[in-house]
């Protein structure tokens, strides 16, 4: 996931991000350097379920922990499942900035930047241009 924050443009010019150990990550999985410095960093979860799990208020409130005990401020949550209603009230609440990814909008992101897919046919639809007629 960190490939495609790079490829929105996160990470500044140098596109630096590190991903974290697998185990014992203390709830971050990555970190995203939006400077060339790592002043002002974006601190990543990622969450594979399945597309119909659910991922609670809980697991919001435990990344926010983990920020908070990277003494950071922001945060990408990102989760091939869906977000519950109570887990985004919860992120839209706290003053920790906390954005939400669920599965059908990493699959717009993937598709848009072209990022873990593949192209399989393309079509070309055209119009009437009424300015070559004048």
């Amino acid at each position: 996931m960190l490939d495609l924050l790079i490829a929105m443009g996160y990470g500044g010019a140098e596109g630096s991000a590190t991903r974290t150990q697998l185990s014992n990550d203390g709830g971050i999985d990555g970190i995203i350097d939006q400077d060339a410095l790592g002043l002002s960093r974006v601190y990543v979860q990622a969450k594979r379920y399945a597309m119909d799990a659910v991922v609670g208020r809980p697991e919001v409130q435990g990344f926010v922990g983990a920020l908070h005990g990277n003494q950071a401020n922001q945060g990408v949550f990102i989760t091939t499942g869906r977000f519950s209603s109570g887990a985004r009230k919860f992120a839209d609440a706290i003053a920790t900035r906390v954005v939400l990814v669920d599965g059908p909008r990493l699959a717009r992101l993937m598709i848009k930047y072209r990022l873990g897919v593949q192209v399989r046919q393309t079509y070309d639809i055209v119009e009437l241009d009424e300015d070559f007629f004048e």
